[in-house]
């Protein structure tokens, strides 16, 4: 606006000052030069002059048909008593005094544009004028880092509204910000807000005391909250650097929770909020909520005998689920714990469609790439891969696959994808993206030979699956674009962009849907009040699926939303096919 409107004043005094030189008759006098003149005019056929356009000036004077151009011998001269008035001195030494133009200015634009800041610090200039963007908390804000202060939040002392602060987050003033946040997800979460209606009366899980890692989302926050309305305390700690929500986890700080992450904590940030999490005094946890294995890990190793008290571990990724089982054929897992990355509402929901819209949003807030025409290899075909191919086909891209299981494989095949692999096509592709669950699945020599401008991405849960490591080198440069953006820059010249430096692109880059999520979270709580509730025995020293009756009751509850109406067996049909008219309608081995 500051700008426009100085170039509407410039625009409007020129125009003035022509108008001014085309009509104005002057009348000369004759005055000497060397005299102090006062600039007075007698004559009457002295021609009208134009300005001579002064050194800096936006644009010189127009001339119009009726204007004489002045002599060359003219000169322009400045009277001191007239405060830098000008008057022009013509061939026979008279002397033309210039009209006084008024420069137009608007009313309040000296007074508003001198309230403007000198100093802005390290907020931006359009930041600190536009109090919209202070104002923009939401998920899509939330990935660029809407605090100015970059104190680390563990020296900070901050406490809530009830003087709790038992926490450690970005800012707690951004508590409103991230409630709305929430109520919105809640909208979106059907099933878990018709759980926590259903049970409260119950409270299930009365006296459960639930230390979680997760992403601390909006719609984690749902979950936080039905877990809570259903008798369970929670301590929470954030699964990846990236993803946290800092309005959220602001929002339940002020709610009671003790919530320990923000966005964008260092390595030791990370490991130091687990411990905050788990190592209260007075205070034992007897269920676990982990998502990649992290927390589940530092109990182990670090507090064994506090993990030999767990009642129950929940594990959601498949990066965890690994972990788990890997404990488990060594003898070392001494809880039982529910696997349920596995469990179909995860798998064929979250997993699926979940990134078949979210590997989009994040491609294109990150790079703004048009997806048309692009090669594209995906590595995995599992159900995020299948999610992943089917968003980039739909969008025009020419889309290869690696897999190593002939089962994906074929089925990659049959949907109409090239199967091929990963260093047959490392020097033409455009987009790589990673969704195995494994390690070094592009390492240091795929990308030594990508294409300038190849885009690198994971959506894998762990950071393992691309060799960033490798890149860490003296002889390469990296640059930041935008948050979560780097060229890593080669001896010649070359580029690739790397997202999120490896680590999940869709939750640290973008947002996810929060009806998908609806699914995962009600699946979490039910498997937590399973095992939390199970009589002794039940449940031995191991890895278990959810129980199907579960899964079928989960998807039941998010049926409404879309207005379904689901068939009922006949007893007859019932017993010809050996069900339940109630269910369970699928053996527990179908995944």
């Amino acid at each position: 606006i500051y700008v426009l409107g100085k170039g509407l004043c410039e625009i409007a005094a020129m125009s003035v000052q022509v108008l001014a030189a085309e009509m104005a008759e002057v009348e000369l006098k004759d005055v000497p030069i060397e005299s102090e003149p006062k600039a007075v005019a007698t004559s009457a056929t002295t021609p009208t002059m134009e300005p001579i356009v002064k050194t800096g000036d936006p644009s010189p004077g127009f001339l119009t048909p009726n204007t004489k151009m002045p002599q060359a011998s003219a000169m322009k001269r400045t009277d001191p008593q007239q405060n830098g008035g000008e008057a022009f001195v013509n061939r026979d030494g008279t002397v033309a005094e210039a009209p006084r133009l008024k420069k137009i200015q608007f009313a309040d634009q000296k007074q508003e544009f001198n309230k403007r800041p000198t100093k802005i610090g390290r907020r931006s200039l359009s930041r600190s004028i536009s109090q919209s963007s202070t104002d923009s908390y939401g998920s899509a804000a939330s990935y660029t880092d809407s605090s100015d202060d970059e104190t680390s939040p563990r020296d900070k002392q901050q406490k809530n509204s009830k003087g709790n602060g038992d926490f450690c987050i970005k800012n707690i003033k951004q508590a409103d910000f991230g409630r709305r946040e929430i109520e919105i997800a809640e909208q979106e979460m059907p099933a878990l807000m018709a759980l926590r209606k259903r049970a409260q009366g119950e409270k299930p899980l009365a006296g459960a005391k639930v230390v979680g890692c997760t992403h601390i989302t909006a719609q984690t926050a749902v979950l936080m909250e039905t877990l809570s309305a259903l008798g369970a305390q929670c301590r929470w700690a954030a699964c990846n650097i990236y993803s946290t929500q800092n309005e959220v986890a602001a929002a339940l700080a002020e709610g009671g929770f003790s919530v320990f992450a923000w966005k964008g904590e260092s390595e030791d940030d990370f490991w130091w909020c687990i411990d905050r999490c788990v190592n209260l005094e007075g205070w034992q946890p007897n269920m676990i909520l982990d998502d990649g294995g992290d927390l589940t890990h530092w109990i182990y190793k670090k507090y064994p005998n506090m993990f030999k008290k767990i009642k129950g571990i929940v594990e959601e990724s498949v990066t965890g689920v690994h972990r788990l089982y890997q404990l488990s054929k060594a003898g070392k897992l001494c809880v039982p714990a529910m696997n349920v990355n596995d469990s179909v509402t995860k798998q064929k929901f979250d997993n699926l469609y979940c990134c078949r819209e979210s590997i989009l949003d994040g491609l294109k807030r990150t790079t703004d790439v048009m997806f048309g025409g692009k090669q594209v290899v995906v590595c995995g075909y599992g159900e995020v891969g299948k999610g992943c191919c089917a968003a980039l086909k739909a969008m025009g891209s020419i889309v290869y696959v690696t897999e190593i299981d002939p089962i994906c494989a074929l089925q990659a095949c049959m949907d109409g994808f090239r199967l091929v692999k990963l260093s047959e096509v490392i020097r033409q592709v455009d987009i790589v993206i990673t969704c195995t669950g494994n390690k070094n699945v592009v390492v240091r020599e795929y990308l030594d030979r990508m294409k300038n401008g190849c885009i690198v991405c994971n959506m894998g849960h762990s950071n393992t699956e691309i060799d960033v490591a490798s890149l860490r080198t003296p002889e390469l440069t990296w640059e930041r674009v935008r948050s979560q953006v780097d060229h890593v820059i080669w001896p010649d010249g070359k580029r690739i962009v790397l997202l999120a430096e490896g680590r999940l692109l869709n939750l640290s880059c973008s947002t996810v849907p929060t009806f998908v999520l609806s699914i995962t979270a009600t699946t979490q709580a039910l498997a937590l009040i399973e095992l939390y509730n199970a009589p002794e025995g039940r449940y031995k020293q191991d890895v278990y699926l959810l129980p199907k009756k579960m899964d079928e009751y989960v998807a039941s509850l998010h049926l409404p939303t879309f207005d379904a109406h689901l068939t009922e067996l006949s007893d007859e049909q019932a017993k010809y096919l050996g069900l339940n008219k109630n269910g369970p309608f699928k053996p527990n081995y179908y995944r």
